[in-house]
């Protein structure tokens, strides 16, 4: 018996979630899915491939609006809610989740603090630039001895005249090598945890790149490196002390995270079922066979979860009401669910999911990363244990 497998639709969207989006939900969405196929999808197997950073794609997402596009409209801003912030990560990281980390960082990590915490003269300085793409940022909390407890932290400044004098370094940081600034975490006389504006070209300022990644490796990582360093005093964030600041920060970054992953996933799913529909086996395509189907069912099953996930806290960030925790929760779940879809999907197709040609073994490698960075897997599966305890496992 003949089976016939020619325009079979990849089913994507299982329980209609497109009929929760806005009109403008939708095209902003299908915008960047757009510079995503004709943009970046033909190159970065290149880029990733060679470990570079296609930084020349900057001027372009600029232009599209993904840097800081929940900015209010006055700072350089699209002013859009966070579902569109959410679905603009789910697209990028569909194509690569090392350029959705670009667009992140500069988003959640530079320029929401600079909005939340900054003063308004910095937030006419910086922001607009860095929504143009005129300036890149990148965001430095972890150092080479303190990842999940920053509290921890070593890097400390002290006052000298007109400036604050800073010393200590960062390790792992998204966009470091080319950032034209750094929010800088560090600690003042007192102990307070306090963010500082740090410019590339002040003098004893360093961002060497680290090379030799096997993952996001079309992403440039680097560290940053404060060897007394004179930052004036007008580039102290006034908004915030403690780590209510920096971690206020990972709260928006780990919701595009949660948005991101679905994307990365979805590739993975899509580029697999398409695979098993074409690729033939004693007589019919593997797709027929009752083991792959499984695979492609729970596939499908647990990125449906994951979209529904993502949507409903969307819609409590959009009221303010979402918590740390339940951010926590989707960031760990839906990251967790892209690797596995990435993993099920390498093993449809065999030999070939290892191959360029493919996206999956790429999505894989970058998200060996992801489920690190920004709280492990671990750390975020405690924070829900306290929550739902009441006692902290950390101390």
């Amino acid at each position: 018996m003949a089976i016939s497998v020619q325009n079979k639709a990849i089913p994507v969207d299982y329980f209609n979630t497109e009929e929760l989006l806005s009109v403008e939900q939708r095209a902003i969405r299908d915008a960047v899915r757009q510079w995503v196929e004709n943009r970046l999808r033909p190159i970065i197997d290149d880029y990733a491939q060679r470990a570079e950073s296609p930084t020349h794609l900057i001027p372009e997402m600029a232009q599209l609006g993904v840097f800081g596009p929940f900015i209010p409209e006055e700072y350089g801003g699209a002013g859009l809610d966070y579902i569109s912030y959410g679905l603009i990560m789910q697209e990028i990281e569909a194509g690569d989740s090392g350029i959705r980390s670009m667009a992140s960082v500069q988003s959640s990590l530079v320029m929401y603090p600079i909005w939340k915490f900054g003063s308004e003269a910095q937030r006419r300085k910086y922001l607009p630039r860095l929504a143009k793409g005129e300036l890149m940022g990148c965001f430095g909390l972890t150092e080479p001895d303190h990842g999940s407890n920053p509290a921890g932290m070593e890097s400390y400044f002290y006052e000298d005249g007109d400036a604050y004098v800073l010393t200590g370094r960062k390790m792992w940081i998204s966009n470091a090598p080319f950032a034209d600034v750094a929010v800088v975490w560090a600690k003042d006389p007192d102990g307070q945890i306090r963010g500082l504006l740090v410019e590339r070209g002040m003098e004893g300022f360093s961002t060497p790149e680290i090379h030799r990644k096997w993952s996001l490796r079309a992403s440039a990582t680097g560290e940053l490196i404060m060897d007394r360093v004179r930052v004036p005093k007008q580039n102290l964030l006034p908004g915030v002390v403690g780590l209510r600041g920096p971690l206020s920060c990972l709260n928006s970054a780990r919701y595009g995270i949660a948005w991101g992953a679905i994307g990365a996933a979805l590739d993975c799913y899509k580029t697999a079922a398409q695979y098993s529909l074409e690729r033939f086996q004693f007589g019919k395509p593997i797709a027929a066979f009752q083991l792959t189907q499984k695979k492609l069912a729970e596939m499908l099953t647990e990125i449906t979860k994951a979209q529904l996930l993502a949507f409903r806290l969307g819609q409590l960030m959009n009221e303010g009401k979402a918590t740390p925790q339940q951010i926590s929760m989707a960031k760990r779940n839906n990251v967790a669910m892209a690797l596995e879809v990435a993993r099920t999907a390498r093993q449809i197709l065999g030999g070939m999911g290892i191959m360029g040609d493919y996206s999956i073994m790429r999505h894989m490698m970058n998200l060996e990363s992801v489920i690190t960075y920004e709280g492990t897997h671990e750390i975020h599966l405690l924070i829900t244990g306290q929550d739902i305890t009441g006692i902290s496992a950390f101390s």
